[in-house]
């Protein structure tokens, strides 16, 4: 697979930048094994992302696993994730995880909240 290759599952993507920063981060974190992203009310734009480390798997979780990295997205969360793709994004603005997400039909300007 090349540098833009991309693992899905359960209709989300992790790209390959994503899955190196997640295992780099979470090889520092002696308790943590996994990134958790959820979509939660709130935001400026109706709903908002959620990152969380964790050491613990519920059991409505769904695990994208990639290159070591694990991402952990609960069934609720997932409805309004479907067919996104989880990036991570290093440039002369910062560094972040990114989500583009085609449900979403608005978005704010910090990136972290959407409505659909």
């Amino acid at each position: 697979m090349g540098s833009d290759a991309k693992i899905s599952m359960k209709g989300v993507e992790l790209t390959e930048a994503a899955a190196k920063r997640i295992a780099r981060i979470v090889a520092d974190e002696a308790d943590k094994t996994a990134l958790r992203v959820s979509v939660e009310g709130g935001g400026c734009s109706g709903f908002s992302y959620k990152f969380d480390l964790t050491g613990e798997r519920n059991d409505d979780d769904v695990a994208i696993e990639r290159d070591g990295a694990t991402v952990l997205i609960d069934e609720m969360s997932l409805i309004y994730m479907g067919g996104s793709v989880i990036d991570f994004v290093d440039d002369l603005i910062g560094q972040s995880f990114q989500i583009r997400n085609p449900n979403a039909v608005a978005s704010c300007g910090c990136g972290t909240s959407f409505s659909v």
